[in-house]
């Protein structure tokens, strides 16, 4: 029980990265049915634009560098986002669901090869900035200062996302593409113009939790989109894909599920074998497997005929 106060902080900014990466997913789920497998290799590359500014100005101050560093890696990110959904997805958009998720796969696997090749040194994991300063102690936890980044970021993105959706004319505009594009469209919105705006909040959510992971991590990989983006997609599925608010909840519960397991189920009479950090990802799965058996729906999502 000493520990506990630590596994909850610990899971708590893990599920805030995997929160911020699944509003991605679940927003462009939400309006255009599509599940971007590309999304992990988006927030890689926000990653990577935020190691850029430090590699420009590598003797300037962490803290004056760091906003500098979320626009720089937000630019990268919604770049090759928007790209991606006019190049990638648009010219797909009416035809079969299997197609333009073959072409996220494919694309995912472009995007990664092409930092690996191009990208200086990418071959090896990158170190990234770090604060110097001890741990913060909180309620019984030890919270690194470097962490402290996406326990801010992350609520202050889900406010700033829900005034958006809620009270902008973009953001109703963004609901009723969500629930009728052809309509939406009838009524004067630019459903085209929604899309793309969906593929960019998400890419920017994507960069932000990024920095946030080169900060609590200490370096950055070619490889870093691949397991967070399939955590994170296994978030939004665990949230109710579609729904912003469950996207986060599920990267929360997902977090927690991991550092709970990893902290004490070695201590579980009979199942030692099955604790430890080497097993966090198969409880990760088992949690999900076991939401959707009792509610498909996820947390939040809803069911069809709630819908009907």
């Amino acid at each position: 029980m000493n520990e506990l106060p630590q596994q909850l902080a610990n899971g708590l900014i893990l599920g805030a990265m995997y929160g911020l990466i699944a509003v991605g997913y679940t927003m462009v789920y939400g309006i255009v049915q599509l599940i971007n497998f590309a999304h992990g290799e988006i927030f890689m590359i926000g990653g990577f634009g935020a190691l850029t500014i430090h590699l420009w100005f590598p003797d300037a101050p962490l803290l004056a560098l760091i906003p500098l560093m979320i626009v720089f890696a937000v630019i990268c990110s919604v770049a090759v986002g928007a790209a991606a959904e006019r190049f990638a997805y648009r010219p797909l958009r009416g035809a079969p669901r299997l197609a333009p998720l073959i072409t996220a796969i494919g694309l995912s696997l472009v995007l990664q090869q092409a930092i690996w090749k191009w990208y200086p040194d990418a071959t090896k994991d990158q170190p990234f900035p770090q604060f110097e300063g001890d741990p913060l102690s909180f309620l019984g936890a030890d919270i690194k200062v470097n962490s402290l980044f996406i326990l801010i970021a992350a609520p202050i993105c889900m406010i700033a996302l829900g005034y958006f959706v809620n009270k902008t004319r973009a953001g109703r505009g963004m609901q009723a593409t969500a629930q009728d594009p052809d309509t939406a469209k009838l009524m004067g919105v630019n459903t085209d113009r929604i899309i793309v705006m969906a593929f960019a909040i998400g890419a920017a959510f994507a960069a932000i939790a990024a920095v946030g992971y080169g900060l609590h991590q200490g370096q950055v990989g070619y490889l870093m989109g691949l397991i967070m983006g399939l955590k994170a997609f296994t978030a939004a599925v665990l949230g109710g894909i579609g729904n912003i608010y469950g996207a986060m909840l599920g990267g929360i519960v997902l977090g927690l599920a991991e550092a709970l397991a990893t902290g004490y189920m070695a201590d579980v009479p009979g199942m030692e074998l099955f604790g430890g950090g080497a097993w966090k990802d198969v409880w990760a799965f088992v949690l999900l497997i076991v939401v959707l058996l009792v509610r498909p729906q996820g947390l939040l999502g809803e069911r069809v005929a709630d819908r009907a």
